[in-house]
């Protein structure tokens, strides 16, 4: 089919905004023409052009949209977006890029160093504000190309899990990212979908939508097509989808209307500033953030307050405590963990996981519970068909051709059930034709399809057992006899109990004879029940053997699922669970908050569970204080995944499971789960190894510092030189990321420990301490070293001295059992090999350095290995006890 569109406008019309404000832009007059209220300031109220859009006919619409319900060709779709992209994407990457560098700065800190070295431009000092700016730009430009390439590597990872839309291009369906739909396009939605912008209904068939992440409303809604009045709120706006929400049930043909900030998702986002809940490892950055903010202004303001008593320049006195400053807090942490992240995050995608939302890296190794569906993660998921038989256990064909008849005219999400149905009941000789369809939906658990066949309108039901019974008056056998519900009920309640102990699914089918060609809600009455289909889906190969190395990983697995007690009891004693531990929905439903908190920590199988009520599982076992990871696929997953610290699907999954999701798995299979855990704790404890050397070395520094300048009567080291200090030995720390972490670290979930980092900064600051004032002590009264001379050794003791511990205190292992990686060896030795080179280069002398004697050298060679062989004894008593 050939489709025109009309394309005389100008591309420009066809960015975002331009077709976004179709109504602010003189087209008022075809509103008026349809009896639509137009406030005088329309034009100054934004909000009304995404409220009248419902009011339009439908014809008007597609008019201005310029677009016919086949959807747009092409050249037409090509050309919205590339006057859509030329606006956007370089905007977006130049905004990304100028964010990160700004973020740079965003230190109060910082910002007061620069102010004070500009200060000291103007009373031309410009050799050291010049120093003191450069040193501060390079930290920020290092930070600044760490967190950049963090942030590449996650919009290429993301690029490969995108969510994807049916939409119509040239009159013929295809599937997109989300990302290349623009307004005007023509959507195809079914079960699963999400809606990628907001939308206006062309048609729909028992459309029902989950729009709770904008009305707060738990239920889904049913939409249809239609014209409805303007200014309606928007839970009333039945004839328009929006973006951010997505299709529980039925399909439907729409237009896309408004995309990205137009969006009534995205007026919201930007008014709001939106932004996903903390993860765990998030809250323990801030309070470890405010922590170091608490010593940190103690020590400057104390310092300041002293120096000034001391009568020493107040300039002088507040370049040095800020430097002091900037020398206690970990500067290179936010570009230490996006590297962190980022690399493991790449690493991972090696192993057939891809990371959406880098933070949740740290989650997943800090996860200790992980929940999830049986069908597909603890099962094959590939669903056989084994018998079709009814109440009295007999085999019955009827009933197997009316399941398969179900399967083959429904139109909803793809399921394993349908597809094993299709595969073995052969429907295309009876010479059936489909009449109408009630879709499945998550209270009523069946779904419905009415069709014509041996001049009858016969509507078949297929559901959960319990569903389907409510609606029963009668049963078949199978050689046609019916009899009433109430004399084969117990022997069909018993049936379904044996089969289900032997780790069978059952899913009823009933029927009755209809008297007209459409079918609804309603009409689910007085069915005669006509069999049980007995489906099989075995534990996976190796499920046993995965589940217990989570396990001894620190992992507890529960399972969540819909199915009755009894299976999902079997099939947990089949894969090693405790079977016995079983919590079902309508018990959940009976318990609190508190109630269940307690209960969710005992129980290992909750079955028969709601899709509501598994957000309630995840929360509970949250607020016990748990990490929890939730892994599911299916449309009913998304708030839970959500909820959950770590949300986690497959590639297969619905679009609205993928979105909620943090890590994606390309292949449906726990195991792959074990690297994940795994790598998550590599990156986490090489994130703490940053935080711990940082902290510790430069609180040890500082507080030296401190004390000797209250002595000397000049500062012991320049500002520029404090600086310089703390950028040399932050180089080496940037490569922690790829180190090697010990095994203990591995085999458990860490988590936050803020008492633990105070205790190490404390105890090895003081260590660094002790040997900073044997150095004061050679360089004072061994070689009557004068001012140069003692800031000159002292930074060059410094420096070497922290890299040398890092190599030390990097692991709760012996040196010599646990060998850090190579780059991080090579940076050490190279930051050394810089630092005593540096008094003998042009460099010294605006840095304010001067040669050393050889007799230095070698104090200093003999206290750095003294210092790194005390560091390994003050290590094994800190670490005497069991790991935190």
């Amino acid at each position: 089919m050939t489709v025109t569109t009309r394309l005389s406008l100008p591309a420009q019309r066809f960015s975002c905004i331009a077709v976004n404000q179709v109504w602010l832009e003189g087209k008022l007059s075809s509103l008026a023409q349809c009896n639509v209220v137009v406030p005088k300031n329309v034009t100054s109220h934004a909000n009304h052009r995404r409220l009248a859009y419902g009011s339009i006919p439908l014809q008007d619409l597609l008019a201005e949209l310029d677009v016919t319900p086949a959807g747009l060709t092409s050249d037409a779709a090509a050309e919205r977006l590339a006057a859509m992209g030329t606006r956007t994407e370089p905007v977006a990457k130049l905004s990304l890029a100028l964010r990160l560098f700004a973020s740079q700065f965003r230190s109060p800190i910082t910002l007061i160093l620069i102010a004070a070295a500009i200060l000291s431009l103007f009373l031309r000092d410009v050799t050291d504000a010049a120093i003191i700016l450069a040193i501060v730009l390079i930290g920020a430009l290092l930070g600044f190309w760490q967190e950049f390439s963090a942030s590449q590597v996650l919009a290429a990872l993301l690029s490969v899990v995108a969510a994807r839309v049916t939409v119509l291009r040239d009159g013929q369906p295809v599937e997109l990212p989300t990302d290349k739909i623009v307004p005007g396009d023509v959507l195809l939605l079914s079960a699963g979908s999400t809606i990628p912008g907001d939308c206006r209904l062309l048609e729909s068939q028992d459309l029902f939508v989950n729009e709770s992440a904008l009305t707060g409303e738990s239920f889904p809604v049913e939409k249809q097509p239609g014209q409805l009045p303007a200014h309606l709120p928007m839970a009333d706006r039945k004839n328009v989808v929006f973006q951010g929400s997505h299709v529980i049930s039925g399909t439907a043909r729409v237009v896309v209307v408004f995309t990205g900030t137009q969006t009534e998702l995205g007026q919201i986002s930007h008014r709001l500033r939106l932004r996903p809940p903390e993860t765990d490892f998030e809250q323990g950055v801030r309070r470890f953030g405010f922590f170091l903010m608490e010593v940190t202004l103690l020590l400057v303001l104390g310092i300041f307050v002293i120096h000034l008593a001391m009568r020493l320049p107040a300039l002088d006195a507040l370049l040095f405590s800020l430097a002091l400053a900037v020398g206690l807090t970990p500067q290179l942490l936010p570009a230490v963990i996006s590297v962190n992240l980022a690399q493991g995050a790449r690493r991972l995608a090696a192993c057939q996981v891809i990371v959406r939302r880098l933070a949740s890296l740290e989650n997943f190794g800090s996860m200790n519970v992980l929940c999830c569906d049986k069908t597909g993660t603890l099962t094959e998921g590939t669903v056989r068909v084994e018998q079709c038989v009814d109440f009295a256990g007999q085999v019955h064909a009827r009933a197997l051709l009316l399941a398969g008849l179900n399967a083959a005219f429904e139109t909803g999400f793809t399921n394993p059930i349908d597809e094993a149905l299709r595969r073995q009941v052969p429907v295309d000789s009876v010479g059936a034709v489909k009449l109408d369809e009630i879709p499945y939906d998550f209270l009523r658990k069946r779904l419905s399809v009415l069709v014509r066949m041996d001049d009858q309108r016969l509507l078949i039901v297929k559901g959960a057992l319990a569903n389907v019974l409510t609606i029963c008056t009668h049963a078949e056998t199978a050689d046609g006899k019916r009899v009433p519900l109430a004399d084969a009920r117990c022997r069909i309640e018993q049936r379904f109990e044996e089969l289900g102990t032997q780790g069978y699914r059952v899913i009823a089918v009933a029927y009755r004879v209809h008297d007209h060609d459409r079918g609804t809600h309603d009409e689910e009455t007085a069915l005669t029940f006509a069999g049980m289909l007995v489906l099989h889906d075995p534990p996976r190969k190796g499920i046993v053997e995965t589940i217990e190395r989570l396990r001894a990983l620190g992992v507890a697995l529960k399972i969540v699922t819909g199915d009755n007690r009894i299976v999902a009891a079997s099939i947990a004693a089949q894969v090693g669970l405790d079977g016995e531990s079983v919590l079902t929905g309508g018990e959940l439903r009976a318990l609190s908050d508190e109630a269940l908190m307690q209960r969710s920590g005992e129980t290992n199988v909750f079955a028969e569970i709601e899709p509501n009520q598994k957000e309630r599982i995840v929360l509970a076992l949250k607020r016990s204080g748990q990490v929890v990871g939730y892994m599911g696929d299916g449309i009913n997953d998304a708030t839970a995944l959500h909820a959950a610290d770590v949300g986690i699907s497959v590639d297969q999954a619905v679009d609205v499971a993928k979105e909620a999701a943090d890590i994606i798995l390309r292949e449906h299979d726990l195991h792959v789960l074990i690297d994940g855990v795994r790598q998550g704790r590599a990156t986490f404890a090489n994130t703490l190894k940053y935080i711990f050397l940082a902290t510790s070395a430069n609180f040890g520094n500082m507080f030296s510092m401190a004390g000797v300048s209250l002595c000397l009567p000049f500062l012991p080291l320049l500002p520029k030189q404090i600086l310089l200090t703390n950028l040399l030995t932050d180089l080496p720390e940037m490569t922690i990321a790829g180190d090697r972490v010990d095994q203990e670290l591995m085999d458990r979930p860490q988590r936050w420990n803020i008492q633990l980092i105070q205790r190490f900064m404390v105890v090895f600051g003081l260590l660094s301490s002790v040997f900073d004032f044997a150095t004061f002590a050679v360089l004072l009264w061994l070689l009557d070293a004068g001012t140069d001379e003692f800031r000159t050794g002292w930074f060059v003791e410094s420096v070497v001295s922290a890299c040398a511990v890092v190599l030390i205190v990097r692991s709760r292992q012996p040196l010599w059992t646990s060998r850090p990686a190579a780059m991080l060896v090579l940076t050490t030795l190279l930051v050394v090999a810089v630092t005593i080179l540096l008094p003998y280069t042009p460099l010294a002398e605006p840095l304010g350095f001067t040669p050393l004697p050889m007799t230095f050298l070698a104090a200093m060679l003999t206290l750095v290995v003294t210092y790194a062989a005390s560091a390994e004894c003050v290590k094994r008593w800190f670490y005497r006890s069991p790991v935190p």
